[in-house]
């Protein structure tokens, strides 16, 4: 395969503190590269040197000749008072390359792809997640061969990070994502590349996914671990024969004395590197109470807006419950939220509180920081030290705690990364006794190690946690009881995420299938696009799309009723038996998809012409 872009020996700083040096790699054609790191490892930063948005202090970039390149940024700026076809009309590419109705084609595909309700809605009204979504749209309609984003799941629901993943799986072109989201990784990946000072080369890539490079990394870190022990017993030896007598150092050679001191400044180098591996020590303090019940909500309603989000919900929050709280955004997670907490007032029914309820809850939007004070303010507001589990703390210990150095305490909060926001939140929440802990999408910009030191300590934690995330891999770590939301009053519990995630797929908007067809690989077509006969419902597609439900509807009973007779203790124990069962189930599985398949793509195919 050939190569799209190439970067030699590239280095970025800003004021004195660099955030990568002497970095060498290259993307090639169709590759789809995960890169993931630190807080402040300068992933963003890579990105925007490669989408050329600016130029590296050191090395060179090296791009193919006329090579499209898209990048959707972290945060994109979009017009409000546009429409969002507006929008992807003004992305699309027209600088000679493309003929008007191959672009008008694309921006149809791209919108039909995107799967926007209305097409004439203004961007003022829409979601955080529905911008994410239009913003990788303005990108997809360049029709790029090297596609950029940077952490595209943030602000999706996990509808939306489902859509896109099936998206990226079907793409013809190269790109590389910024995600720390360790099961989007995992799907839409081929290669991993940690950019991260505590490798030798200031990376560490592996082909693969994210579970493959997993594996790698912890043989490359307990490589340099056993370096650093074996260059530490050769110092050792080296400064001992260096101490002698002064009869013995008449006769040392020089070469050997040159070759101490270069073991001794290589060691050095390593103990460095191994140290910038620490991780973040978080640990929620809990209140210690022993009444078992914390909240019972019986038969709540509510309605905003003349919309009915929460019908006759029954819940016991109870000390040890981690609920996960799952729905498309606007659905109304915060609003139950609100009605727990004592905030909103509910519709009808009856919440019950324990008496004196401490809830502490970490605020997606993060109103409580002051983006005007400094990061010693908001860790400490008085004084220099904080109390924490009846021990006095100095702010700059504390701050350590959260990987932040010396020089950043006076630093206002407003030049900090979004990771490093996240983390003053929970050391704030650290300091306060909970018996509920409520957290609203706190995942959002956490780099990986500290989304793992956060999962252990939410498992630790004795009281009851509530957790709004599009993670994954967290939901599956830390919730013992899922709640689905579904934006129309209904919902529904679930023993794990698996049950839910197998739900919430059957209405991901498009199949992989369906989305090769509308956005192909980013080739000039040969012919106009016409509208014929086959790309109309035919009377039969249309009578064969009105019995799919009921089909499906049957063949999941008859997948229920075997997995009953499975689970029985009779057939448990008949080998034969389960094993006749088992390549039963797996037929009528592969069955099961098959219709999801066909129906997803005639509902698609039914809209396309809806549009049209």
């Amino acid at each position: 395969m050939g190569i799209l872009i190439s970067c030699q020996t590239i280095g970025k700083s800003y004021s004195s503190r660099a955030l990568f040096r002497g970095i060498t790699f290259g993307i090639e054609e169709g590759e789809r590269l995960g890169l993931i790191g630190p807080n402040g490892a300068g992933k963003s930063t890579l990105m925007k040197v490669i989408a050329g948005l600016i130029e590296p202090d050191e090395g060179s970039v090296v791009r193919r000749k006329k090579l499209r390149v898209a990048y959707v940024e972290q945060k994109p700026d979009l017009p409000d008072d546009d429409t969002i076809f507006d929008v992807i009309a003004n992305s699309a590419v027209r600088d000679g390359t493309f003929q008007d109705y191959e672009i008008g084609a694309h921006i149809d595909g791209v919108l039909t792809v995107l799967a926007f309700p209305d097409r004439e809605a203004k961007v003022s009204s829409l979601s955080g997640g529905w911008r994410k979504r239009l913003a990788i749209g303005c990108a997809l309609v360049k029709q790029p061969e090297l596609l950029l984003m940077d952490e595209p799941t943030n602000h999706l629901d996990l509808e939306g990070i489902l859509w896109l993943e099936k998206f990226l799986k079907s793409a013809r072109f190269a790109y590389a994502v910024v995600s720390h989201d360790r099961v989007f990784l995992e799907a839409v990946s081929d290669r991993i590349m940690e950019l991260n000072p505590t490798y030798p080369q200031g990376f560490l890539s592996v082909q693969g996914n994210y579970s493959e490079f997993l594996i790698s990394r912890e043989q490359a870190l307990s490589a340099q671990a056993n370096l650093q022990q074996a260059l530490a017993s050769k110092v050792r030896r080296e400064v001992a024969w260096l101490q002698r007598g002064a009869k013995a150092r008449q006769t040392k050679a020089r070469g050997r004395i040159q070759e101490a001191e270069k073991l001794i400044d290589q060691l050095a180098d390593v103990k460095t590197r191994n140290a910038m591996t620490n991780s973040i020590e978080i640990g929620f303090d809990a209140s210690g109470r022993k009444t078992k019940e914390l909240v019972v909500l019986k038969g709540v309603k509510k309605s905003l807006g003349g919309r009915k989000l929460i019908d006759n919900v029954s819940l016991t929050l109870t000390s040890g419950i981690r609920l996960g709280l799952v729905g498309k955004n606007g659905s109304g997670k915060t609003t139950l939220l609100k009605m727990i907490v004592g905030t909103l007032k509910e519709d009808d029914g009856s919440i019950k509180r324990a008496q004196d309820l401490k809830i502490v809850w970490f605020d997606q939007n993060r109103e409580q920081l002051d983006t005007a004070k400094s990061l010693k303010e908001s860790l400490c507001p008085s004084g220099d030290s904080v109390v924490y589990r009846g021990s006095s703390i100095h702010v700059m210990t504390w701050a350590k705690k959260f990987l932040f150095r010396s020089d950043q305490l006076n630093m206002p909060i407003s030049y900090l990364s979004g990771g490093e926001q996240a983390r003053i939140l929970i050391a704030n929440l650290m300091l306060k006794s909970a018996d509920i802990l409520i957290l609203d999408e706190p995942t959002n910009d956490l780099d990986i190690p500290s989304l793992e030191v956060l999962e252990d300590s939410l498992l630790d934690f004795p009281g009851a946690v509530i957790l709004v995330t599009h993670d994954r891999m967290m939901l599956h770590s830390v919730a013992n009881t899922i709640l689905a939301l579904n934006g129309s009053g209904g919902w529904e519990t679930f023993a794990d995420y698996e049950q839910c995630e197998e739900k919430l797929e059957r209405f991901v908007p498009l199949t992989q299938s369906s989305v090769k067809s509308e956005v192909a690989a980013p080739q000039k077509e040969k012919k106009p696009r016409e509208r014929n006969a086959s790309g109309v419902l035919s009377t039969a597609e249309k009578r064969e799309l009105a019995a799919l439900p009921e089909k499906i509807e049957l063949l999941e009973n008859e997948l229920l009723k075997l997995q009953k007779e499975m689970d029985s203790p009779g057939v448990a124990a008949n080998y034969t038996r389960l094993q006749e069962l088992d390549e039963k189930q797996k037929s009528k599985n592969q069955e099961l998809e098959a219709l999801f398949a066909r129906w997803e793509l005639l509902e698609a195919k039914s809209a396309a012409v809806g549009n049209a």
